[in-house]
């Protein structure tokens, strides 16, 4: 899943995709590369973000999607937790509902379940402007398996379809340093889910505590973490660096399975 942020203020690389054309060139470059899904984002959900009008959100990804499946029949998917952002991004051409909140706000579930899309379900602790301060688990990985457990069954009530619903831990979200490598460490556990699981931990402060880098030097530390995460049962890696990610993730996979015939 190749991150397409057109925001002026995500944490990597805000303001890089806000116009048109740039956006639209970077999903040819990420497809070309091989993503299998584009995300596009028009809501940063960084640490601090703050949220922008419904209506400006919808006007940066809109357009954006449209184009996208206009020229590519690549799956899109929205990363967003609003009902109408969701249902405008379908009708644009998204196949995918990705969400940080898990459908929980009001109406989310139902949108999700009339447009017929997949979604990711994701666990944060908090919400994005204060997620990050001081979080607190007695259990990180059996509180973060339980809620997604929970959320997944209320969206199959809800009418989602059980096979069109994944699952992300939620890297960074709501975490320490310590919450995020013992997740790393027992994803393996999160197969009881049995649901396909959504890793991203792309360029994310995980790495630069880790290796004390800097956002643009993260590359080589998510490439391990994408390996491991793989070894360890997801399904699905999220990255801004697609071409470096598929080596990775191929390489794994053909250690498991064996190469493709």
């Amino acid at each position: 899943m190749g991150i397409l942020n057109v925001t002026p203020d995500s944490f990597s690389d805000g303001g890089r995709y806000a116009e048109l054309e740039a956006a639209l060139e970077r999903a040819r470059q990420m497809e070309a590369e091989g993503a299998a899904i584009i995300d596009v984002g028009g809501q940063s959900t960084r640490p601090g973000a703050l949220t922008v009008e419904e209506s400006i959100e919808i006007g940066r990804v809109v357009p954006v999607i449209e184009a996208i499946a206009a020229r590519s029949e690549i799956a899109i998917s929205i990363d967003t937790s609003r009902p109408h952002v969701m249902a405008a991004a379908v009708a644009a051409g998204a196949s995918i509902i990705n969400d940080v909140y898990a459908l929980r706000e009001p109406g989310a579930r139902a949108a999700a379940a009339e447009a017929h899309a997949g979604v990711c379900l994701m666990h944060m602790q908090g919400e994005p402007r204060t997620m990050q301060d001081s979080p607190h688990y007695n259990d990180v990985v059996g509180e973060v398996m339980e809620f997604l457990s929970r959320e997944r069954c209320a969206c199959i009530e809800a009418g989602i379809a059980s096979e069109a619903i994944a699952l992300d831990p939620g890297f960074g979200f709501g975490k320490s340093l310590e919450h995020n490598l013992a997740l790393l460490r027992e994803l393996g556990r999160f197969a009881a889910l049995d649901a396909p699981l959504l890793v991203g931990v792309s360029r994310k402060s995980v790495i630069g505590k880790i290796l004390g880098k800097t956002v643009q030097d993260r590359l080589y530390g998510g490439l391990g973490l994408a390996a491991l995460a793989v070894a360890n049962g997801a399904r699905i890696i999220r990255s801004h660096d697609v071409a470096p990610t598929l080596d990775a993730v191929r390489s794994v996979s053909a250690v498991l399975q064996g190469l493709p015939a």
